[in-house]
């Protein structure tokens, strides 16, 4: 099952978790929706394309931790049927690493935005 595989078939199980991760994990969509509308929003204020790049790779951080969020959970589902203290501090740990990211994120936006938001205002 798991043995030598093309790169198309890796490409194709890579492509199916990503799907995954997006058609069945509702903070997936809500954080590649917040994602494209801060995109937009870097291009109506004219950022930097520094700045940007910026935007952009905060967008894909906080994606993948909700990806290896994902994945931590689903693998603990998989092993552990009853409640465990270990399980849940594991599942716990995995949301935490997404809420720093989001954070970061958060912040770095506001340096980057806020700037923007002023001078608009006056």
């Amino acid at each position: 099952m798991f043995g030598n595989r093309s790169i198309i078939d890796s490409f194709k199980h890579s492509f199916e978790g990503v799907s995954h991760a997006f058609f069945e994990n509702r903070n997936m969509r809500i954080h590649v929706s917040v994602g494209a509308i801060v995109l937009m929003a870097g291009l109506i204020f004219n950022v930097s394309k520094f700045e940007m790049i910026i935007i952009a790779v905060m967008i894909i951080l906080v994606i993948m931790m909700e990806m290896i969020n994902t994945a931590i959970e689903e693998m603990v589902d998989l092993i552990v049927t009853e409640h465990h203290k270990q399980a849940k501090i594991a599942k716990d740990v995995a949301s935490g690493m997404v809420l720093v990211a989001v954070i970061g994120s958060v912040i770095a936006g506001a340096f980057i935005f806020l700037p923007h938001v002023l001078k608009l205002l006056g």
